[in-house]
C-alpha cells in the first residue's frame, strides 16, 4: 500500500512538473515552435487512445486514425459547408467518432490478435473509401478547407493553452479509467480472456466499452486537429494516420499511457525539424524505431519503468537479507 501511494505521489509530481514546463512553452518558444508543441499534444491524445486498447486490453487497432479523421471531417463540414456553430460541430464530430468506434467495436471485439488487427484495418479502409468517394460531402481528394477556429482562440498561444487544458483533463480521465476496477478487468482480459470469462466477466462488453472510450478520446483529438489545421483530406483518415499513432505509442512505451506523449514529441520533432535538413526524415524515423525495438523493446518509458522496478526489487531483497542478519 505504501509503495502504491509513493508511486501515485511520484506520478502526480511528474505530471505537475510536465504541466508547468508545457505552460512555459509560449513564453520561451513562441510562434512556430508553440504550434509544434500544440500538434504534439493533439497527436499524443491519439497515441494514448490507441494505447488504451493496445497496452491495457491487448487489442491493437489500426482504425483509430479513421476515427480521429471522422471527427475532423464532421467539424470541417458543419462549420465550412453547413455554416453551423464550431462547438456544435465539435460535439457532432466527437459523437460521430464514437458512433464509428461503436460500429467497429461491435464487429471487432470478438476477435483477437492478428484477426483484430486486420479487421480494424479493413474497417478503417472503408472509412477512407467513403471519404474519397463521397465527393459532395467530403470534397474527395481536395478535402475541406476553411478557418473554423473561434476568434478568441485565433492567437496561437491562447489556442495552445486551450489544447493543453483539454489534453490534461483527458489524460487524467484516461489515467483514472485504466487504473479503475474496470481498467483492471481490461488488463485481465489481456492476460487471459478465457480465465476472465470463466470468472463471469462479459469480456466482449468490457472490450466494447473500452473501445468506445478510446474512440471518444480519438474523436476529441480529431476535433482539436480541425481547429488546429483548418483543413481535412482523405489522408487524415488514411492508414498512415493510424500507423503513426501506433508508432508514437510503441516508441514511448505500450501500456504506460504517458508513453504516447513521449512518442508524439519524438515523431513530431523528427517530422518537422529533421525534414528541414533532409527529405529522408522518414529513414531517420525508421532507424530510430529499429534501435528502440532492439535496445528498448518495451519503449522508452516502458524500459525505464522496467529498470526502475528491477532496481527496487534488488534493493528490497538486499534490505530483506540485511534484516535477517
Amino acid at each position: 500500500m505504501n509503495n502504491l501511494r509513493k508511486t501515485s505521489r511520484k506520478a502526480a509530481a511528474t505530471a505537475a512538473l510536465a504541466a508547468v514546463l508545457l505552460a512555459l512553452v509560449p513564453l520561451v518558444a513562441p510562434g512556430y515552435r508553440t504550434g509544434l508543441v500544440t500538434q504534439m499534444l493533439i497527436y499524443a491524445l491519439l497515441a494514448m487512445s490507441i494505447d488504451i486498447m493496445a497496452g491495457y486490453a491487448g487489442r491493437t487497432s489500426l482504425c483509430h486514425g479513421a476515427i480521429f479523421g471522422t471527427a475532423t471531417y464532421v467539424v470541417m463540414y458543419v462549420v465550412t459547408v453547413a455554416g453551423g456553430n464550431v462547438w456544435s460541430g465539435c460535439a457532432l464530430g466527437v459523437a460521430a467518432a464514437m458512433a464509428v468506434s461503436l460500429i467497429v467495436g461491435v464487429l471487432a471485439v470478438r476477435t483477437s490478435g492478428v484477426y483484430f488487427l486486420l479487421l480494424t484495418l479493413a474497417l478503417g479502409m472503408v472509412v477512407w473509401g467513403v471519404c474519397v468517394r463521397w465527393t459532395s460531402v467530403t470534397g474527395a481528394e481536395n478535402g475541406l478547407r476553411g478557418n473554423v477556429r473561434p476568434d478568441w482562440l485565433a492567437d496561437p498561444s491562447r489556442f495552445f493553452y486551450f489544447v493543453l487544458v483539454l489534453a490534461g483533463l483527458l489524460t487524467f480521465a484516461m489515467w483514472r479509467f485504466v487504473g479503475s476496477p474496470f481498467g483492471m478487468s481490461l488488463a485481465g482480459i489481456r492476460e487471459s480472456e478465457s480465465r476472465m470469462r470463466s470468472l463471469g466477466y462479459d469480456t466482449s462488453r468490457h472490450l466494447l466499452i473500452g473501445f468506445v472510450f478510446s474512440g471518444f478520446v480519438a474523436g476529441v483529438a480529431g476535433a482539436l486537429y480541425a481547429l488546429f489545421n483548418s483543413f481535412v483530406s482523405p489522408s487524415t483518415v488514411a492508414l498512415t494516420q493510424s500507423v503513426m499513432g501506433l508508432l508514437m505509442a510503441i516508441l514511448g512505451g505500450i501500456g504506460t499511457l504517458a508513453g504516447g506523449i513521449v512518442g508524439s514529441a519524438l515523431i513530431v520533432v523528427l517530422q518537422n525539424v529533421v525534414s528541414s535538413y533532409t527529405e529522408r526524415w522518414s529513414m531517420v524515423l525508421g532507424l530510430l524505431f529499429v534501435l528502440v525495438m532492439i535496445f528498448a523493446p518495451e519503449g522508452l518509458l516502458g524500459s525505464l519503468r522496467s529498470r526502475s522496478g528491477k532496481r527496487a526489487a534488488r534493493l528490497a531483497r538486499a534490505a530483506g537479507k540485511a534484516g535477517q542478519v
